[in-house]
């Protein structure tokens, strides 16, 4: 039996959510934690093989997935993403912008169409899918849009990874003001270092994907600004806004490593 028990008690039953990035790491915790919850899951990522496998397994824990791969960077395959997702269940209720790129290489090498396309990724395709799916949840006045930002889109740490970041951090608290009364709601997560492939690199201990896809499955149910994850970052955010020189000088001696 799943884990919600019977039917009636999953909160997310009958709803249609898109995740993208859902190859892995969090999306992909992300879609099996809507799956067990009672959702239909559109999975989308480049990766074709890997989404499969994923869409697998949200299939056998007993929800209903499609995989559908999309290139975020490709304004043609992100309309055609909603366009399909829709033919084949009729609406969106749920949409989790969670697909992106990492960047660590130093600003001034690199090329510009490395530049344009972690933009195209980690924000204008969050943009333009969010633009493509929000018509249907308006019209219904229903729907829970969910960005998963970053602690880089808080405290700035590598040019154009936090440029991204802070520019969906912008996004998403803007329209969640603009979208007031609409019966959409719009929520973000900031994760900091997740055990996820983007920080293979990084040597301390992390919290699993699944303590962020939790957090993202909550939010539709009940909507929030903003969560940072883990919730000791909170300090760390603080401090840059608070004290920003401050921030510079514990950046400079700690050296700290990009977080996602």
């Amino acid at each position: 039996m799943p884990p919600w028990g019977n039917a009636a008690r999953r909160p997310l039953r009958d709803e249609v959510a898109i995740v993208t990035g859902a190859s892995s790491g969090i999306g992909a915790a992300t879609a099996r934690e809507l799956g067990r919850r009672g959702a239909t899951v559109v999975l989308a990522a480049r990766r074709a093989n890997e989404l499969e496998l994923q869409a697998r397994a949200v299939r056998a824990a007993g929800a209903e997935a499609m995989a559908i791969p999309t290139d975020m960077a490709d304004a043609s395959q992100v309309s055609a993403l909603v366009e399909r997702t829709i033919a084949e269940f009729g609406r969106i209720d749920v949409l989790v912008n969670n697909a992106g790129a990492a960047w660590r290489r130093p600003f001034a090498t690199s090329a510009p169409d490395e530049l344009t396309g972690v933009i195209a990724v980690n924000l204008l395709g969050a943009m333009l899918l969010t633009r493509a799916a929000l018509p249907g949840m308006l019209a219904r006045r229903q729907g829970a849009i969910i960005s998963v930002g970053s602690l880089s889109g808080r405290v700035a740490m590598e040019p154009l990874y936090s440029a991204s970041k802070y520019g969906l951090r912008g996004f998403s608290l803007a329209l969640r003001r603009q979208l007031t009364g609409s019966g959409v709601s719009v929520s973000l997560v900031s994760p900091g270092n997740i055990n996820t492939a983007m920080t293979r690199d990084v040597a301390a201990r992390m919290p699993e994907p699944d303590i962020v896809a939790a957090e993202i499955a909550r939010l539709v149910t009940h909507p929030r600004r903003e969560v940072v994850i883990p919730r000791r970052h909170y300090s760390i955010a603080w401090l840059e806004q608070v004290l920003p020189g401050v921030a510079d000088l514990a950046h400079e001696r700690r050296r700290w490593s990009p977080v996602q």
